[in-house]
């Protein structure tokens, strides 16, 4: 039994070792010194977030005159490019949030026609932001659907569950704040 004890500690010491072998971690500084970009390669998969994402990278065009919003309190950035990927799975989610003068309906107005070069547009109507994503290997429909009906904010969305392009609308004082998102997942079967 001892044996075993040791040679399962070994083991994994072992893959351990080998995994740590093939890891590297890549991470570029702002001028201030708070991380930018981060890259993290490993045998198995990778992960790598971009604090600086670009509405090009949605696929989308800027609200005029929208000005992207700024850190929370606490901190929290308002974009992020973020791949995920290893062995049979990968994630792509880019986000940007923006606050504009105009009211909601223009805003929707606006992303309702730029939505319209990728397919159908579904409104739905929530209390609060739900985003989905794919599951993979199952009986599971692929098309999106609402998960509310009631409520003031508007979620535009279109394409699949897992390649959608979505606007997310609410109120904001007189103007309104919005967030456009790209989200992408993939099985084994396809890349990012």
């Amino acid at each position: 039994m001892r044996n075993r004890k040791v040679c399962i500690s070994a083991s994994i010491s072992f893959a351990a070792i080998l995994f740590l072998m093939g890891c590297s971690v890549n991470v570029k500084k702002e001028p201030n010194g708070q991380d930018k970009q981060v890259d993290i390669n490993t045998l198995v998969g990778g992960i790598h977030v971009n604090k600086q994402a670009d509405a090009a990278d949605i696929g989308l065009a800027v609200y005029p005159g929208a000005r992207l919003k700024e850190k929370d309190s606490d901190g929290s950035d308002k974009s992020a490019n973020v791949n995920i990927s290893g062995f049979g799975f990968a994630l792509k989610v880019v986000a940007l949030e923006y606050r504009s003068d105009d009211p909601p309906e223009k805003v929707l107005g606006f992303y309702r026609d730029q939505l319209n070069k990728y397919g159908k547009v579904l409104e739905c109507h929530t209390r609060d932001f739900n985003f989905n994503m794919g599951s993979h290997g199952d009986k599971h429909s692929n098309e999106l659907t609402c998960e509310g009906s009631t409520g003031t904010n508007v979620e535009l969305k279109v394409g699949r569950e897992d390649d959608q392009h979505i606007v997310a609308v609410k109120p904001d004082g007189k103007g309104s704040s919005f967030s456009l998102v790209y989200v992408r997942t993939h099985g084994k079967d396809a890349d990012i």
